[in-house]
């Protein structure tokens, strides 16, 4: 007997690992997306070990681990090279419990997307919220250009945009500007050797990170005004604000392909939503908790979100307690998150010369002190364990609960 219907408006990260998880508890998904292909606008993401944990509950999580290319020492620096602070990867790996994986946003939607039948997935189909449907009541309904669909359970995750947001909370103001843009490329790797790095100036930072393929993932930002936009190019405006910085940055942007340097501005709901649900409809990713990407953690907390959604409402289970149970468990956690990525970006947004260099000596101190104060400020976040056993985390002892999640099968 087929399971009730959930439909999933957006292919994102959040809103592809929801339909997995979902559809591995028993429900029918349909993911609807606007866009004409799978193909992600964008360049690297972080997961961290929260988000490898979450995609243990789907089996995807060792996939992630063996993508990992960080090995050794890395930290922060300032414009002219010094180290502000140093830490390493197996630091990281100890006190988390795996390591920071980087890997290219294609990779990772394409990785995920294998997990669902091909018919599962419609492109080239906007969706638009007609009704959120009553718990107990009529169903929601979902508009396409292909006409209207009926569901048990819709899931808006089309990004900080979203139209199923405004839906539920038409009084809630919104996203805000954070008060910076950033850049993003995907280059070759330089011919010398480097430790991976983030380097804070005024009111700007640059980051370069290896890939597993080869390749570097670089990403830039810097207090600017909403809209601007480079008068050239946005390769040559990198030139100017990072060029005179210290290796490799100046190579990295020199190999940049200026059609491929992608520029946005960052915006983030920093007053948190009274809920993540209402009806029949529920919220995840972007659309819930947009947040500057200061921490890495936007995508890390969408991929926690799908999985926790299909935790609490199992087809068999009452939708009504398990949907206020995602947002009693979602909300508290992501709004901290929220808050705590606008404190780093506010510390990364200092301009004045006095500030930056009692910002530079701090950081400096704290370095010294040993590389856990460092990596103290993930924790809460990249320690996070899924409501579900998993193989990568316990359930060896249980082989059918192993081979059920090797195999993508629910437990």
């Amino acid at each position: 007997m087929p399971g009730p219907r959930a439909v999933v408006i957006g292919s994102g990260i959040g809103g592809l690992t929801a339909a997995v998880a979902l559809r591995l508890s028993g429900w029918q998904v349909t993911v609807l997306e606007r866009a004409a292909s799978l193909e992600p606008v964008g360049a690297g993401i972080g997961l961290a070990p929260n988000a490898q944990r979450a995609l243990d509950v789907i089996g995807l999580g060792d996939d992630i681990r063996d993508m990992a290319a960080w090995q050794g020492d890395g930290g922060m620096r300032d414009p002219g090279g010094r180290w502000l602070s140093r830490t390493n990867s197996a630091a990281a790996a100890e006190r988390f419990g795996g390591p920071l994986v980087l890997v290219h946003r294609a990779t990772l939607i394409e990785r995920i997307a294998s997990r669902l039948p091909a018919d599962a997935v419609r492109t080239g189909s906007p969706a638009a919220l007609a009704d959120p449907g009553v718990v107990g009541g009529r169903p929601a309904r979902v508009t396409t250009p292909g006409g209207e669909i009926e569901a048990d359970l819709v899931v808006g995750a089309e990004g900080i945009n979203s139209a199923v947001r405004r839906v539920l909370f038409p009084e809630h103001p919104g996203p805000s500007y954070s008060g910076f843009t950033t850049w993003r490329v995907v280059v070759p790797a330089p011919d010398l050797p480097f430790a991976p790095h983030e380097t804070w100036g005024s009111g700007a930072l640059w980051g370069t990170q290896p890939l597993k393929d080869g390749r570097i993932y670089a990403y830039a930002a810097a207090v600017a005004p909403a809209g601007a936009r480079a008068a050239d190019d946005e390769k040559a405006e990198l030139l100017r604000r990072f060029g005179s910085w210290h290796d490799p940055i100046p190579a990295i942007i020199t190999a940049a392909e200026p059609d491929l340097v992608l520029r946005n501005d960052v915006h983030h709901l920093i007053e948190p939503l009274p809920a993540f649900h209402r009806g029949r409809t529920v919220l995840l990713g972007d659309a819930a908790h947009a947040m500057a990407p200061t921490l890495g953690q936007g995508g890390n907390q969408a991929i926690e979100d799908g999985i926790v959604l299909a935790h609490h409402v199992a087809p068999e289970g009452d939708l009504a307690a398990g949907l206020a149970a995602y947002s009693a468990e979602r909300l508290p956690r992501t709004a901290a998150v929220v808050r705590k990525s606008a404190q780093i970006a506010r510390l990364m947004s200092l301009t004045s010369t006095p500030a930056v260099a009692v910002r530079n000596t701090l950081m400096s101190a704290v370095s010294r002190l040993g590389p856990g104060l460092v990596l103290r400020t993930f924790d809460g976040i990249a320690d996070w364990q899924p409501p579900q056993r998993t193989y990568a985390a316990g359930a060896q002892d249980v082989p059918e609960a192993q081979s059920a999640q090797r195999q993508g099968r629910p437990l």
